[in-house]
């Protein structure tokens, strides 16, 4: 029986003293494939060699993830956080124009909610330690993208330049018949 997998010779590597440390670990290779514990080194007369370098993080997500709550905003509707704070990031769920001690909208028009949505956004923010100043993305959902124009009217005067990375959406329909959800990433 022929065989298509070739055997090199290379010197081996220990990493099990770096597996049972409780850092990152960091492992780099060049020209190396890995599966299931087998290194297949690949030579290539056409490519150079690569190198690649990767940082396993997630064992030290569980210790840092953190949820963030204020009264200052409406409660989160379901099993979900107002937001969560994690590797120096702050993820905002969707937020509403729900005024806070009510759970009631603030009105029915595209133009409150949305201020409403903000301020509520603005406590959220605050209660992580982070501003406006500091949102990166923000994703904005409409019940009607008829409304696009009167929502960056209202949006432009929350977000200092350089405005963040930003997603628009009309969607099916949103909760509580929500005329705009936005939700945000902000740096730490």
């Amino acid at each position: 029986m022929s065989s298509s997998i070739r055997s090199f010779r290379s010197p081996m590597l220990d990493f099990s003293a770096a597996l049972r440390s409780s850092g990152p670990l960091v492992v780099a290779g060049v020209g190396c494939f890995t599966f299931a514990g087998v290194s297949l080194w690949r030579r290539s007369l056409t490519f150079p060699p690569f190198a690649s370098l990767s940082v396993s993080a997630a064992a030290g997500i569980a210790g840092k993830k953190e949820a963030v709550v204020t009264e200052k905003a409406p409660a989160a509707l379901g099993p979900y956080s107002q937001a969560i704070k994690a590797n120096n990031l702050v993820f905002v769920s969707g937020v509403l124009g729900l005024i806070p001690e009510t759970g009631k909208f603030v009105s029915d028009d595209v133009e409150a909610q949305t201020e409403q949505v903000l301020k509520n956004m603005g406590e959220i923010l605050k209660a992580s330690g982070a501003d406006y100043s500091s949102v990166v993305k923000t994703t904005i959902m409409l019940a009607d993208l008829k409304d696009f124009k009167k929502v960056n009217e209202i949006y432009a005067k929350y977000f200092p330049s350089p405005s963040p990375a930003r997603s628009t959406y009309q969607v099916a329909a949103l909760p509580l018949d929500a005329k705009i959800e936005i939700e945000c990433i902000a740096a730490l």
